[in-house]
């Protein structure tokens, strides 16, 4: 698994260098974390933390990341699917979290640099323990 996801990252190109940094990031507030590429129509994308996740149109439960990390036509997206007290995570903390754009659980910017790192190290870690307590609400929203 660890030469697919370095052929990923060499496959963003330049974006590459860029995706690594967020990977090391959510690997240093999460560690032990496992992570894989997910499939998503015609490309993959990195994910951190499979969980159990059914949508409600499913009447199977399967497995979805925590985390996910993919790269864009103009920007990298960080997908955080952590639902804390009815409120998603990431839309909670959106104007911590320095120059970017922020949906439910989406999280764009075009780099690492226009991030406040320690407070999205902070999400995520948030977003883990949650998960790990039970307390993710996001398999049922």
């Amino acid at each position: 698994m660890a030469d697919e996801i370095e052929a990923w990252f060499d496959a963003a190109g330049t974006r590459g260098q860029e995706l690594r940094r967020v990977d090391e990031l959510v690997m240093a507030a999460a560690p032990g974390i496992d992570r894989q590429l997910v499939p998503m129509s015609s490309s993959a994308m990195l994910g951190y933390g499979l969980m159990p996740y059914r949508p409600r149109s499913a009447k199977e439960t399967t497995r979805w990341p925590l985390i996910s990390l993919a790269a864009q036509k103009r920007h990298l997206s960080l997908y955080v699917c952590a639902v804390v007290d009815g409120e998603y995570i990431a839309e909670q903390r959106a104007e911590r979290l320095g120059k970017v754009s922020c949906g439910r659980s989406c999280i764009r910017f075009t780099s690492l640099d226009a991030v406040d790192t320690g407070e999205l190290s902070a999400l995520v870690r948030d977003a883990v323990a949650a998960t790990a307590a039970g307390n993710n609400g996001y398999a049922t929203v």
